[in-house]
């Protein structure tokens, strides 16, 4: 699963890179500060690109999908990831693959690692090797309060695949990294049809994924910094790993 992520490039940097307007609610978060998250975790809100009538937007949504005909919002807790083997036939994603896409930019994800000798399980950050965010592929939704029908909440999941190679050692799931050139077809309202949308479902090149130990201060939600994604010198890993895991090692 993917339960905890980054983003700390800003709205403006994020609208280049992907060709995005902001809507209302981001346009004011022009600077770094306005949505840097070094810790983002389940139930909060997140940001995401929508696409309508061929126009990219910068939106929030609830991360947790609530399907249109939940009775409440509770299931979010439990629709943070949707599966890429399922995501079409499970009744809270199938209708949102087809008409509700999305790419959730992220600085970077973590997992855990058990390390031998240790009872605490220690944080990984798994980053981009090139400059710029992952686009994590997404889906959203929006529920309508049956006892508050002004009420509205938009929400979305990050779809999960099989690990590649630099994942596997430490977790046997990743987030769904879509390449540059995958970004029109997923965001597209005309492509729904299921087996050209699962084509794209898959774990990303592990040439372009790096990745590191950082502080356990990672496993409290409640912890927030860029100081959670400095490199831990003092952990020695490379012995989990058969292959150059980040080039600084």
């Amino acid at each position: 699963m993917c339960g905890r992520f980054v983003l700390s490039t800003s709205t403006r940097d994020l609208a280049v890179i992907f060709n995005a307007q902001a809507d209302d609610v981001l346009a004011d978060d022009g600077d770094r500060q306005g949505i840097a998250n070094f810790n983002i975790s389940p139930t909060t809100d997140i940001v995401a690109v929508t696409a309508e009538h061929g126009n990219r937007h910068l939106e929030r949504f609830h991360w947790g999908l609530v399907p249109s005909w939940a009775k409440d919002p509770s299931i979010g807790s439990r629709t943070i990831n949707a599966r890429a083997e399922t995501v079409a036939t499970k009744p809270s994603f199938r209708a949102a693959l087809r008409k509700r896409r999305c790419i959730i930019p992220a600085d970077g994800f973590y997992e855990w690692l058990k390390v031998p000798g240790q009872r605490v399980k220690h944080p990984m950050y798994f980053h981009p090797v090139a400059n710029e965010p992952f686009a994590f592929a997404g889906l959203w939704e929006s529920w309508q309060s049956p006892s508050s029908p002004n009420e509205v909440l938009r929400s979305c999941t990050i779809i999960t695949c099989m690990p590649n190679e630099i994942v596997e050692p430490i977790h046997d799931r990743m987030p769904v990294i879509l390449p540059r050139t995958a970004w029109d077809t997923w965001l597209s309202h005309g492509t729904n049809e299921v087996d050209a949308l699962q084509v794209l479902l898959v774990p990303a090149e592990p040439s372009i994924v790096a990745v590191y130990p950082v502080s356990t201060a990672v496993n409290n939600a409640r912890n927030h910094g860029s100081m959670l994604v400095e490199r831990l010198d003092h952990l020695d890993v490379e012995t989990i790993f058969d292959f150059d895991a980040d080039p600084e090692f």
